[in-house]
């Protein structure tokens, strides 16, 4: 939402100048510029990029908009029903908690975690990383590490999609000049044409200049931004359900287990230690 608010108003901030100070929309509409500008911008990413990334970065672009973060009520259903296998599995062992684990969809435990469940990413790897505290025989540091080898995969991975655009941001505004240049070299081709034919092809020029660092510093430099944050959003997420699969692998009970996982989480989102503690108890 707030991506599309800021859309709104970079345009509109822009446009309102430009007429404020008595311009003529009708002038931005250089359709050569954009083409010229847009084109090369696309195919620098095609140049760059293998088809796996233009992949990621297509697949990332709508999350932009709208982002899947966790938000304090959903790191406290996260953490509840955490809690809640936990118990069983020290009431009954390990093998109790086998049946939620091979299949959380359906599970009457993690189920109840909507946003948990539904990402097949987080839901994937707290199931195969449970399955590996299953087969036994597995230290509790050596499964910390497997986990932390997953976790950096996974940034290794996603990484290369906001520096992409964070490339192409940055190359904006010389494909800008790059435009502009060719506009100047129909002005001084059309020279002998008069005042009026010769400032209009200027105008033109020009405007390649304004797109290319209208696009990089309002448009695509900031969607990579929004892009990274959201990547480390996610990375944070993986990191409580690291913290809390570790603490009790270690031996830790359930309750300290999830209060270990509390505090990996960021400030915005995190609950305090009573929210969690009356929200695992069923008290809100």
């Amino acid at each position: 939402m707030f991506v599309i608010i800021g859309l709104v108003v970079v345009i509109v901030a822009i446009i309102a100048g430009f007429l404020i100070a008595g311009g003529n929309l009708v002038l931005l509409l250089q359709w050569s510029e954009f083409l010229t500008i847009g084109g090369a911008a696309i195919g620098s990413v095609l140049i760059s990029s293998p088809l796996s990334l233009l992949k990621k970065i297509i697949a990332e672009l709508p999350k932009a908009i709208s982002p899947d973060h966790f938000t304090k009520k959903d790191y406290l259903e996260l953490l509840k029903s955490f809690n809640e296998l936990f118990l069983v599995a020290q009431r009954d062992g390990l093998l109790a908690i086998e049946k939620h684990i091979e299949n959380p969809k359906e599970s009457s435990i993690l189920s109840v975690n909507k946003k948990f469940v539904q990402n097949e990413m987080l839901r994937n790897f707290f199931a195969d990383t449970m399955k590996v505290m299953l087969s036994g025989g597995v230290p509790p540091h050596e499964l910390e590490d497997l986990i932390d080898t997953e976790i950096e995969t996974f940034e290794i991975e996603s990484k290369p999609v906001p520096a992409s655009l964070s490339r192409v941001g940055d190359s904006l505004p010389g494909l800008g000049i790059v435009a502009a240049v060719l506009g100047i070299i129909v002005t001084m081709a059309s020279i002998d044409k008069g005042a009026e034919v010769v400032g209009h092809h200027v105008a033109a020029a020009l405007v390649g200049t304004f797109l290319g660092v209208l696009l990089s510093y309002g448009f695509v430099n900031p969607l990579a931004a929004n892009i990274e944050h959201n990547i480390e959003n996610k990375i944070r997420v993986l990191q409580t359900i690291k913290a809390c699969i570790v603490a009790y692998a270690k031996g830790n009970p359930p309750v300290i287990a999830v209060e270990i996982a509390r505090r990996t989480i960021f400030s915005d989102e995190r609950p305090t230690f009573s929210e969690l503690e009356n929200y695992v108890r069923g008290k809100s």
